[in-house]
């Protein structure tokens, strides 16, 4: 297993921890401290939302849209590579944002990120980095990045709490993904220690909610689940088949939720030090398969098989931060966010 020391070097708890025993000025990054900072007027900011077209992307825009946000710039794929420097720099003098938020990613489930590590690493890895540097360079004042669950250790104590997270590697099949992202807090902390950069890092948990994709190369549990017991029970098959034990447990966070605590934290968070956001809640596979079957009308059987992985054990974040540093809690319990998942799904399959 890999360790996060070399000889000599004591594994450090956080990257915190580990720049603030740098020999160097860090006092720009000293002085911050877990405080909440002066609030940010959004009504007149510039604001450039990478992947601001997809899932997550779509709430967050509504929601500075809805703060009085009037200059809200979304770059398409399509258009502006990311994965590319020089793309990046050149969208970046074009727009002239005060505010970034980068929420652009490669992602996917257990199968996709069996499928591809190497992809997810490397492009996750350099659009972090050319967004960040490219960032500092144009003069941005705030830059949010969006970070993963997936970066936690494997086996992290319950709750995950934000100082855990350099306690251990991340479960072997999130850990391409998890670790590209971590890599942010690592650049935003030095960025602010050596040029008293303004980024901030939010650790999300899994999303889920309407509009989300259910292609099966691509979907994560909810939107698959939903998806194989509602075709299930349109063609009447009696099993539906599941990947491991079904007693991982997983926690979820309504897509609104996570787009409203971006949005506070634009406007709020002022620390570099990482902060968890989630709901606080957990429910095993085989619970949530069940729920869903219910909610969709399958009636039969629920297979699964132990051969598939089950991705980390646990997940459960401590969201304690959250609410002390930008005030957030989520809104939307479990049970009403399913209804509202699962009936978009089947209206979207009849249409």
């Amino acid at each position: 297993m890999p360790q996060f020391s070399r000889a000599g070097i004591p594994a450090p708890r956080t990257v915190w921890q580990w720049l603030l025993s740098l020999p160097i000025d860090c006092a720009p990054l000293r002085s911050v401290g877990l405080a909440r900072g002066i609030e940010v007027d959004l009504a007149d900011k510039r604001v450039v939302v990478t992947g601001g077209a997809g899932f997550l992307g779509r709430h967050v825009v509504a929601q500075l849209q809805t703060a009085g946000c009037r200059h809200v710039i979304v770059p398409r794929s399509r258009e502006v590579d990311l994965r590319r420097e020089a793309a990046v720099h050149s969208l970046l003098a074009r727009e002239r944002p005060q505010v970034v938020i980068h929420l652009a990613a490669v992602v996917g489930g257990i199968g996709a990120n069996r499928a591809m590590p190497g992809t997810l690493f490397h492009d996750n890895l350099l659009m972090g980095a050319h967004v960040v540097e490219a960032s500092r360079q144009a003069g941005v004042e705030k830059l949010v990045a969006v970070g993963t669950v997936c970066s936690y250790p494997k086996y992290t104590p319950v709750p995950f709490r934000e100082d855990d997270l350099w306690s251990g590697y991340p479960e072997e099949t999130n850990a391409p993904y998890g670790l590209a992202k971590k890599m942010l807090l690592v650049q935003l902390d030095a960025y602010r220690c050596q040029y008293g950069f303004n980024g901030v890092n939010l650790l999300l948990v899994n999303l889920y909610g309407p509009g989300d994709t259910d292609d099966p190369t691509r979907s994560h549990v909810i939107p698959a689940l939903i998806r194989k017991c509602a075709e299930a029970e349109r063609r009447g098959d009696r099993v539906v088949d599941v990947w491991g034990t079904g007693a991982a447990t997983r926690e979820f966070l309504y897509v609104e939720d996570g787009a409203r605590a971006i949005r506070l934290a634009t406007e709020r968070l002022d620390v570099s030090e990482p902060v968890n956001v989630g709901s606080g809640t957990e429910i095993s596979i085989a619970e949530l398969a069940r729920t869903i079957a219910d909610r969709v009308g399958f009636t039969g059987e629920i297979r699964f098989d132990p051969r598939e992985p089950d991705g980390q054990p646990r997940r459960r974040l401590d969201v304690q931060r959250a609410k002390a540093l930008f005030g957030f809690e989520a809104m939307v319990g479990f049970a009403d966010g399913l209804d509202r998942t699962v009936a978009w799904y089947l209206q979207h399959r009849r249409d």
